[in-house]
């Protein structure tokens, strides 16, 4: 196949593992074009703010969410990329309806002991891989004025049947793994493990290590969709749709007018 050409702006590519985090990212795409597949995935591309943009489903997983990185880096020409999503909260006072901006990705289910240490990915001598400086510090800011007024982007009914009153914006550590963690016990592990990790999901850790090796920016936004613990299952759908899907659809307006009036375009991947 001819490769598509590489936008001449700087292009952002948005990932989500689920169609019903996508949902209000497709809804705020101007000059969108037809629906392009490639990799067994299905691309978006159009503008937010004039931004060119390329929306990407990537399924649940490590291995998905790399290879749609890949793919949108190489036969896109993506030169930002950003994660939206939901995650299971981690650390203490980490709740239900907040929202997690990374500064670092961690792999927690990565362990080739005795060889290297646990969670090292090896051959990279390193654990962490962080986020972007620039793009990751728009993005909190972004975050933090979407959700000043958090309540009126969930009707009121929604907020009380996830029990949301207060929304909390938190920046740290999110860790990743092949496994959905929903037990008690595992949680506990893990925060035994890793004391700074703020939240756990599915794909971030992957797609930061990837970026890491195309040299490409990359910053994560996840709202507390549950504790990661035995209730973290109930009315997960739910929740994606009425609540996480309508904040990342305030976070990103919230950036795309920051970075469209903000000098430099946040190519500065951190090493």
């Amino acid at each position: 196949m001819t490769p598509l050409p590489i936008q001449p702006e700087t292009c952002l590519g948005i990932l989500s593992a689920l169609p019903e985090e996508q949902y209000g990212l497709v809804a705020l795409l101007e000059q969108t074009q037809p629906l392009q597949a490639h990799a067994g995935r299905q691309f978006v591309r159009g503008r937010l703010a004039g931004q060119p943009v390329v929306l990407a489903l990537c399924g649940i997983g490590k291995v998905a969410a790399a290879t749609t990185t890949t793919v949108l880096i190489e036969r896109f020409g993506v030169r930002q990329l950003l994660f939206t999503g939901v995650a299971g909260g981690l650390a203490p006072g980490v709740r239900v309806g907040d929202v997690v901006v990374a500064d670092g990705f961690l792999q927690h289910d990565m362990d080739a002991s005795p060889l290297f240490p646990r969670h090292e990915v090896p051959l990279y001598g390193k654990t962490r891989f962080e986020s972007d400086r620039l793009l990751s510090s728009r993005l909190l800011q972004a975050a933090r004025t979407a959700l000043s007024d958090g309540q009126n982007l969930c009707n009121p009914a929604d907020r009380e049947r996830f029990g949301l009153h207060r929304v909390a914006v938190h920046h740290g550590l999110l860790v990743s793994g092949d496994r959905f963690v929903s037990a008690l016990a595992e949680a506990a592990e893990l925060r035994a493990a890793l004391p700074q990790a703020l939240a756990v999901d599915m794909e971030s850790a992957a797609v930061a290590q990837v970026c890491h090796d195309y040299g490409v920016p990359f910053a994560a936004v996840r709202t507390v969709s549950d504790r990661a613990d035995d209730s973290a299952h109930v009315d997960f759908p739910a929740f994606v749709e009425a609540v996480a899907s309508r904040y990342a659809q305030a976070i990103v307006r919230a950036l795309t007018m920051l970075t469209s009036t903000s000098p430099g375009d946040g190519n500065t991947a951190s090493e």
